[in-house]
């Protein structure tokens, strides 16, 4: 298990981010959608919890069988899928990621709001522990972003809002910059296999990393966009995009409905501030692989697994995990 804190401030109120975060994970979703690949929306509706009280759940798929290298393909199942479960309930939240194939994989975060600079270090309320947390600034202005996401109409250096008239940020914008606000993540990474769990959470942090500048600095590069927007209207906008993403992707067998018929408890309810996803590590039927299989004679006899830190690796994730968010290594 592998823990690290991010801090990602925003020339943003927190009130404000409550609009933006909604309308940019939605816009994401759908620019990062293609047939057979992309964020399809399962579940999304209200949800009441005893301690955190009103709030909004929502289950996604996020298919990746295409974009796994060739070998890849040919050892994990044509239904391959990541599955996002989060609640939402503003300013905090928690959002979860299993993997269809890999059941002893897991990423758990828990996500708080403040008006400030990033200045909070017991947001969380951790006991001391013999390891400290890491703590991680990211700059969404700054920090590099990966040359494939680049786009300069999205560059924090050189934007300026005409609706709010904020912007540009020059170095050191977060000491001066009215109003701020931080986004407090704490994400936690569980890949439970000997000889590879180090490594392939160390990489995971670091695709996690690029998926927070990403869709950070796209919510104030759209602030023009949604800054008028009310609730009604952006849950509004929600609803068209999911059902636009959906098309957009195409159906998977077996068929998924979505419907508003609550879920079983046991499917989405966990401790209070940490839900957590019953896993299975027996794989469903229509993903078992027959016993017997016709092999070519020149079928090699092992197969070796590649090395997580390679740029070809199987743990290549999405671009934005609630977003089909997650940058892959180049």
């Amino acid at each position: 298990m592998l823990m690290k804190e991010y801090r990602i401030c925003m020339p943003l109120t927190v009130e404000e981010y409550r609009i933006g975060q909604l309308y940019m994970i939605s816009k994401h979703s759908h620019e990062q959608s293609e047939r057979g690949e992309g964020v399809e929306v399962v579940q999304n509706e209200p949800y009441e919890d005893p301690e955190h009280g009103s709030g909004q759940f929502t289950e996604k798929r996020i298919y990746l069988n295409n974009k796994l290298p060739s070998w890849a393909r040919a050892v994990v199942p044509k239904i391959f899928y990541v599955t996002e479960k989060a609640w939402n309930y503003y300013p905090y939240t928690v959002t979860e990621y299993t993997c269809s194939f890999l059941p002893k994989f897991s990423i758990h975060i828990e996500t708080k709001y403040e008006d400030n600079k990033g200045s909070n270090n017991n947001i969380f309320g951790s006991e001391p522990s013999d390891e400290e947390t890491e703590v991680c600034s990211v700059d969404i202005a700054y920090d590099e972003i990966p040359e494939r996401h680049y786009k300069e109409l999205e560059d924090l250096r050189y934007f300026k809002s005409k609706k709010t008239n904020r912007g540009l940020l020059q170095e050191g914008w977060i000491d001066t910059q009215d109003p701020i606000m931080c986004s407090y993540k704490l994400v936690t990474v569980k890949f439970e296999v000997w000889g590879l769990q180090t490594r392939v959470e160390q990489f995971v942090h670091k695709v996690i990393r690029d998926v927070l500048l990403l869709g950070h600095r796209q919510a104030f590069a759209w602030v023009d966009e949604w800054i008028d927007m009310t609730m009604e209207e952006v849950r509004e906008y929600e609803r068209a995009t999911q059902e636009a993403t959906n098309l957009k992707i195409g159906t998977f067998p077996p068929a998924i409905s979505i419907t508003e018929t609550p879920l079983p408890s046991i499917a989405r309810s966990g401790p209070n501030s940490a839900p957590s996803t019953p896993l299975s590590t027996e794989a469903p039927e229509f993903l078992t692989v027959p016993k017997e299989r016709p092999r070519k004679k020149s079928a090699p006899e092992t197969l070796t697994l590649p090395d997580p830190g390679r740029r070809d690796s199987l743990f290549k994730l999405p671009s934005f995990f609630s977003w089909n968010s997650s940058p892959q290594p180049e």
